[in-house]
């Protein structure tokens, strides 16, 4: 049987530490998504409890929605049960050898900000009243934007190579181009737009064919941001000897880069 899902934040970022936990024991790449999504799930948390949100109390609603949608998935991936294509995708990537830790942690951000976001918004405002939600959608974008900064540190701690080759903020902005055609600016303008398409939408059966659709369009995109090659030995290359470090790094808040 299914575990129940959390339905409160505290209860998702108890969730999430325990799939981190799970994939620090067991060398899984699947831990880095996971970690740095608690991260971002914490500071949400903060927010609301700092008054950050028009409505705090909806936005705790979203942060539980959305979150068990990827806990869900996680869940289905690991009993071998159907899960959503571009979930699925990102999930068995995580047994890839020439993939960087970066474009897993792409695969994990594509299925569930370009999938999940957009039913989670809509799940939890319905109808018309998806237009009151637009202000506090988007100002996760700010609380992102405050995030990034020390996540490009620790992707240089974990691949040096990175700091070199490419403006790391440049490419964390706007990837077009650069891995697999993705953007994250676009990513979170076009799951508001989904949001808003669902919202609108009359009966639980049309609502999941457009889902369904949804993913395997979201699912074409996972399998070009999971092409291997030079760019990917760049961004860190194959990292079986250090996953649980990596993990580490990432859930970190703190770098651990001298002088940082």
């Amino acid at each position: 049987m299914q575990p129940a899902l959390p339905g409160t934040i505290d209860q998702v970022v108890a969730a999430l530490d325990a799939v981190v936990a799970d994939a620090i024991a067991t060398q899984s790449r699947l831990g880095y998504f996971a970690a740095l999504y608690n991260r971002v799930t914490m500071a949400v948390r903060d927010g609301i409890r700092a008054g950050s949100f028009e409505d705090g109390a909806r936005m705790g609603r979203l942060d539980v929605a959305f979150a068990n949608r990827y806990l869900a998935a996680h869940e289905q991936f690991r009993r071998g049960v159907t899960t959503p294509a571009s979930w699925r995708l990102a999930f068995e990537a995580g047994m890839r050898l020439d993939l960087s830790v970066l474009q897993h942690l792409l695969l994990g951000i594509n299925a569930h900000i370009n999938l999940d976001l957009g039913v989670a918004c809509a799940e939890i405002a319905p109808g018309s009243a998806i237009d009151g939600l637009e202000a506090d959608f988007n100002r996760i974008n700010d609380l992102l934007a405050s995030l990034l900064p020390e996540v490009e540190l620790q992707l240089i701690e974990i691949s040096h190579l990175l700091g070199v080759a490419i403006d790391i903020a440049d490419r964390m902005d706007d990837l077009d181009g650069r891995i697999g055609n993705f953007s994250m600016r676009e990513a979170r303008r076009s799951a508001w737009r989904f949001a808003r398409l669902l919202a609108h939408l009359g009966g639980p059966l049309t609502r999941e064919v457009a889902i369904k659709a949804r993913d395997q369009e979201i699912a074409l995109l996972a399998f070009k941001l999971q092409e291997p090659g030079p760019f990917s030995l760049v961004l860190g290359g194959a990292d079986w000897t250090s996953i649980a470090a990596h993990i580490r790094i990432l859930a970190h808040g703190t770098s651990g880069i001298a002088g940082v």
